[in-house]
């Protein structure tokens, strides 16, 4: 191998010509020709985020399949490549400390996604998977977005070259530190400091209804000052109700809809007193062997589910068309993926159209849902399908996938609640195939009997 220097002309152009021509055994490994076109313009991307300064274009067939004009800040290459939606919802952060910098964007509060595919980080200026900057920026979000949910992210870390092992992995993508501890704390300081400093902003011009002032954050979701988001809407009729010990059964189509019960008959089917809500979230109530604590979000997300469940099932799933289609903006991997499973999504009630390389528009959502979601769980569905979720060899798992990610959004609870309310969702529950946990696992309700409560209080 010889290093000499060579005279080269303003620009760089690189050509790769049979690349596997003389080592058939890597075919195989391959995928469709979209889809490995789509691998190429993602690495592009990703090196073009590096330096903004330079003008990138890329061409497949004699076509230009990426261009990227010179930009001035990373800001505005984000804004060419990921799409102006996002890069108007992230936040500059820079930082420096003992020989450590850190700079780029990161998502305001409450703006998340289902995977952690836009959380994208560099050290030294190249591209990297690590796990203690993931893990760092999840922790720094965690009381800013519900589990489950990432943050966005563009960072930029530079360090001692010597302070950084990159022969983790065969491709170099995977890097690991020397002090793997400092790195960490040195990440999650900067990024808490950038929120407050946002939190300290809102709290200074966004006062609470009542007089109080605004709490640096607000509840995952809910941004100071604006209250919680509306109730639930809970528009199709639901199966009679059973008693708790009865046996499932499945939902029947065309049930009547369920009314609240008469607080004597609730309590002579159920045994539960409704005694109040704690916290806006745990409904409390009194039975002959002690309490039980019932989850009103978890309750909401398996009555959501089991109702969606079946009309996907049943392919009854009404769309309503929206006023003003909502655009949407991906990369060329994530489209590649959405073009391939678009007739799945059209027949389960979304309406949505190409509108150009990589920008879409939708044109109409299930009926259930809140137009205002329409893009952010787009885009759950778009990371589910990245992780392997919603694959078109099994429909029926397909579905049920694409229902639980639908329920755990449907919900939306209100800030207090009536008895007659709480007795109708305790009934709906009890409807359900499985009403012991909600659609991922967790329990709906828990009971503490009296006898383990006396010995609580040592009684």
């Amino acid at each position: 191998m010889h290093v000499r220097d060579c005279g080269r002309p303003a620009g760089t152009r690189i050509v790769v010509s049979q690349l596997f021509n003389a080592v058939p055994a890597r075919r195989k490994f391959l995928k469709s020709d979209a889809t490995e076109s789509a691998h190429i313009i993602h690495c592009v991307r990703l090196y073009a985020l590096s330096s903004p300064q330079a003008a990138f274009t890329l061409i497949e067939d004699g076509r230009a399949i990426f261009r990227s004009p010179e930009c001035h800040t990373t800001a505005e290459r984000v804004a060419e490549i990921f799409g102006r939606q996002i890069a108007e919802a992230m936040l500059p952060v820079e930082a420096t400390e003992a020989g450590l910098t850190l700079r780029g964007l990161i998502s305001r509060p409450g703006v998340g996604r289902a995977t952690r595919h836009e959380m994208i980080t560099y050290v030294n200026r190249r591209p990297v998977d690590s796990r203690t900057l993931s893990y760092a920026l999840i922790e720094s979000y965690h009381e800013l977005l519900p589990k489950g949910r990432y943050p966005l992210a563009f960072l930029f870390l530079e360090l001692d070259p010597a302070a950084v092992d990159v022969n983790v992995h065969p491709a170099k993508r995977e890097v690991r530190f020397r002090n793997e501890s400092q790195v960490r704390a040195f990440v999650i300081r900067s990024v808490l400091d950038r929120l407050r400093e946002l939190g300290a902003t809102v709290q200074a011009v966004a006062p609470v209804a009542g007089g109080e002032a605004a709490r640096a954050w607000a509840p995952a979701g809910v941004m100071p000052g604006l209250g919680p988001p509306p109730e639930s809407r809970m528009a199709a009729p639901f199966p009679a109700y059973r008693p708790p010990l009865a046996a499932p059964a499945p939902v029947a189509a065309g049930a009547a809809v369920v009314t609240a019960p008469r607080d004597e008959a609730f309590r002579a089917k159920t045994g539960w007193r409704y005694v109040g809500l704690a916290h806006g979230v745990y409904a409390l109530f009194e039975t002959d062997a002690g309490v039980v604590l019932l989850d009103r979000r978890a309750a909401h997300e398996r009555v959501w589910y089991e109702r969606l469940r079946e009309q996907f099932a049943t392919a009854r799933v009404a769309t309503q068309r929206l006023l003003l289609p909502v655009p949407v903006e991906l990369d060329a991997i994530t489209t590649a993926l959405l073009l391939d499973r678009l007739e799945f999504l059209q027949g389960h009630g979304f309406e949505i159209a190409e509108f150009g390389r990589n920008f879409f528009r939708v044109e109409g959502v299930p009926e259930w849902m809140d137009p205002a979601d329409a893009e952010a769980f787009l885009r759950d569905v778009l990371g589910a399908l990245r992780e392997g979720l919603l694959t078109a060899k099994d429909l029926d798992l397909a579905r049920d996938e694409l229902a639980r990610l639908a329920s755990l959004r449907a919900v939306r609870l209100p800030e207090g609640t009536s008895e007659a309310e709480m007795q109708a969702l305790v009934a709906q529950l009890f409807s359900c195939r499985q009403p012991l946990a909600n659609p991922i696992g967790k329990p709906t309700f828990i009971e503490l009997s009296y006898s383990e409560l006396a010995r609580r209080f040592q009684r």
